[in-house]
This record gives C-alpha cells, sequence and structure tokens, in this order.
C-alpha cells in the first residue's frame, strides 16, 4: 500500500508528481532513529523525476528528487540488515483501529520493520544531479523556503535540526 494516504501534508510531493509516487525502485540513503520521538527518518531518493520540476532544477540540470519520511510513535522495530547503496521498496499497512500502521522497507541490503503512528511528515523535499557512482553529494535545491535558506547541499548527520525534524 502506498503512503499516500497515510501523509499529514502530501502537497509537497503532489505538486511535484501530481500524486505522491508509489515508494517502489527507491534509493534508500539514510535510516535515523531517534528515541526521543520514538521516531524513525527514511531519507530517499524518489523513483522518477517529476514531469512538473520546477524550472530552476530543470535549468540546473537535475535529475533526482530527494525527501525525508518521519514515522512516529515508533514500536516493535526489527533492523536486521543495512549495507547501502539499498534499493528497495517501503510499505505501508493499517492495523486495526487505533491509528497505527505497519512499515517494511527492505531490498537488497535492507530490512527495516516497524509498528508506528499512521501519520507519515514528509520533509526536506530537494532536488539534485545524482553522480556516476549514485552520490548526493554536491548542490540540491530545496522546495522549502526555509531549507532553501538555510542549506544549498546536504548539511552533515550531526545537524539534528536536519534529520530528527
Amino acid at each position: 500500500m502506498t503512503v499516500e494516504r497515510f501523509l499529514v501534508e502530501p502537497e509537497p510531493l503532489r505538486s511535484l508528481y501530481g500524486r505522491v509516487p508509489d515508494l517502489i525502485g527507491i534509493r534508500i540513503r539514510s535510516v535515523n532513529l531517534n528515541r526521543r520521538g520514538p521516531a524513525v527518518t527514511l531519507r530517499v531518493d524518489l523513483p522518477s523525476f517529476p514531469e512538473m520540476a520546477p524550472q530552476e532544477w530543470i535549468d540546473a540540470g537535475l535529475d533526482t528528487v530527494q525527501c525525508q519520511f518521519q514515522f512516529t510513535a515508533v514500536e516493535r522495530i526489527s533492523l536486521i540488515d543495512w549495507a547501502p547503496p539499498v534499493f528497495g521498496t517501503i510499505e505501508t499497512r493499517p492495523l486495526g483501529t487505533e491509528r497505527r500502521m505497519r512499515v517494511t522497507a527492505g531490498g537488497g541490503g535492507l530490512s527495516l520493520n516497524f509498528t508506528c503512528s499512521d501519520s507519515v511528515r514528509v520533509a526536506h523535499v530537494s532536488a539534485f544531479r545524482i553522480t556516476e557512482s549514485g552520490s548526493d553529494d554536491g548542490v540540491h535545491l530545496f522546495m522549502s523556503k526555509l531549507d532553501a535558506r538555510r542549506h544549498t547541499s546536504l548539511p552533515g548527520t550531526e545537524d539534528r535540526t536536519f534529520y530528527e525534524r
């Protein structure tokens, strides 16, 4: 099942794609576990570049869209494997009537399962030009005005405001 039905604010992705893309065949770049949430944040490259990309992205020659999905009130987490680069899928399935869901993220090099709140936040939507090696180093143009003001590339993993909120 797609994550779209669980997104709190899907508009950034809908404005680019017309809908939220299925999370199949994506590159899962990072898994951030935050005990204070408890939360899991997945940073991913979406499966295709949008036809309705901002002209600024097209003019800059960017070809990949990246974002973060944050899952909160996480329980029963199981992380069996993490060997990036990971190409895989994120699947969601509602659990009963308690506004909870089961999330499974997997592919070659990753096996992650957990239950969480059925409210998912999408954040830090950006575009960049992927390198031949698959790296996302370099210039990122962010959709959010605040992100665009603060960042021209991905911040280091110590930047808690970027990776944990």
